[in-house]
């Protein structure tokens, strides 16, 4: 067993007196201090592109596929974008080094930044064989965007399976897989960044799993379409701001369980008052051809920023 499952056994120790969930971590983790004054940088999210990329998720692509991610960063250059996010689903796993080093190489001659990846990781299994199949496809990937020069990496506490899966029971299990999650990341230098999704739109066990996590290499990964039912979901958006080092916008945003356009001003807004530095990544899912509607949202965007 490797040392991070040992690891764990001290962590899930921990948990059980109850010092870092119920009576409140020892380190918990605080509003990320910055400079004042917000700064904002634009990308767009690889996944926005998800029905002309190759997934292999779904297994071997076909080759017939109209683009592929070194095809994705031109579109993002010639967007007068600032970076481009990667996301694994649309690369072969493990990823080869030379792939990740070509697309380190295309962003730099093309003015980009691989501004994060992505990992779609399930880290609500307690100790065993799932465990471990869920870290060493973590560390591949942590270790193959570390190659390609992301800074950040989003990844996700994932859905608790089974019969009698216990809410509780998934939030230790997810705090301490995140919290060796970090070990591997700090290694490479990289941060990770945790999502509101799944089982953790609800933003309060969200932030309350947040601030159980003590690394230098943790954070948010803020996505604005991503909350469990609230008549206030930019309440929701605030709330979680002072904890992010990556932030996605999506074109709609849910209020009591229904969708809506989101304003895109409102939320830079609140990303001011928090005075969040960095990417504002777009991650467009409706059904309208990607190809016409993102310009449209990219620009929109544009005006909100610029309004100040």
């Amino acid at each position: 067993m490797n040392r991070f499952l040992n690891r764990r056994d001290f962590l899930r120790g921990s948990l059980a007196t109850g010092c870092l969930l119920s009576a409140g971590p020892l380190h918990a983790m605080k509003p990320l201090e910055r400079s004042a004054g917000a700064r904002f940088k634009l990308s767009l999210a690889a996944y926005s592109f998800r029905q002309f990329l190759p997934n292999y998720r779904k297994g071997s692509p076909t080759g017939d596929e109209p683009l592929d991610m070194l095809g994705f960063l031109d579109y993002c250059a010639g967007q007068g974008l600032d970076g481009a996010e990667v996301t694994s689903y649309f690369l072969p796993h493990p990823c080869p080094s030379s792939l990740a080093h070509s697309l380190k190489r295309r962003s730099h001659i093309l003015g980009l930044h691989i501004s994060g990846g992505a990992i779609g990781n399930n880290f609500s299994f307690p100790q065993g064989p799932e465990l471990e199949e869920q870290f060493t496809y973590t560390r591949q990937w942590i270790e193959s965007y570390a190659a390609m020069g992301a800074p950040v990496i989003r990844v996700f506490g994932g859905k608790p399976r089974g019969k009698g899966a216990v809410s509780e029971e998934a939030e230790e299990n997810i705090i301490a897989n995140l919290q060796m999650a970090c070990e591997i990341a700090a290694g490479q230098g990289v941060i990770l960044a945790i999502e509101n999704h799944d089982f953790m739109t609800d933003i309060d066990r969200f932030l309350r799993i947040v601030k159980a996590v003590d690394s230098p290499w943790f954070g948010v990964n803020l996505d604005s379409g991503n909350f469990a039912r609230t008549p206030d979901p930019y309440k929701e958006f605030a709330r979680a701001a002072p904890y992010a080092v990556n932030v996605q916008f999506k074109v709609h945003i849910p209020r009591d369980g229904q969708k809506e356009p989101a304003d895109f001003g409102r939320l830079v807004k609140i990303l001011r008052d928090a005075n969040y530095r960095g990417y504002i990544v777009l991650e467009y899912e409706d059904n309208e051809d990607p190809y016409v509607a993102i310009p449209r949202h990219l620009g929109v965007l544009r005006e909100c920023i610029a309004a100040g």
